[in-house]
């Protein structure tokens, strides 16, 4: 199984010009991007994610304020990780619990490996714990 990790993009540009960021299949994303998606606008106090995927992978960058990324994979290892500059992105493999909090100004785009589909979600966090007992 895949671990989340950090993925660092170049960052072109100064100060003076701006910057640009870019995220390619093969050069720093792991997987051919199917679809992409972002979330903003979210309240402080709503928690987003709280789901896991079978088999799809993702990789969320906070174009602007501060995400923290709470993962927990199969074996019950939690991670943290602040997403907090749009130079870099987290990597979330599948099977992989997540919570995510946002900043009020926090702005997140996703690039995921397929397409939505309703089947690949695990949505309560007991058949999750479920899957972990029958792995081990």
């Amino acid at each position: 199984m895949n671990e989340p990790r950090l993925i660092e993009f170049d960052k072109i540009g100064d100060e003076e010009v701006g910057y640009i960021s870019v995220a390619q299949y093969e050069k720093n994303i792991p997987f051919s991007i199917q679809r992409v998606y972002w979330v903003y606008n979210t309240p402080e106090e709503v928690q987003r994610g709280n789901h896991a995927h079978k088999t799809c992978q993702q990789v969320i960058v906070a174009v602007k304020g501060t995400l923290e990324v709470i993962l927990e994979n199969l074996e019950g290892r939690e991670c943290v990780f602040r997403l907090d500059t749009p130079d870099k992105g987290l990597f979330i493999p599948e099977m992989h619990w997540r919570k995510i909090n946002f900043s009020s100004d926090a702005i997140c785009v996703c690039l995921a490996s397929s397409r939505y589909d309703e089947v690949d979600y695990i949505r309560a966090y007991e058949d999750f714990q479920a899957l972990k007992k029958t792995r081990t």
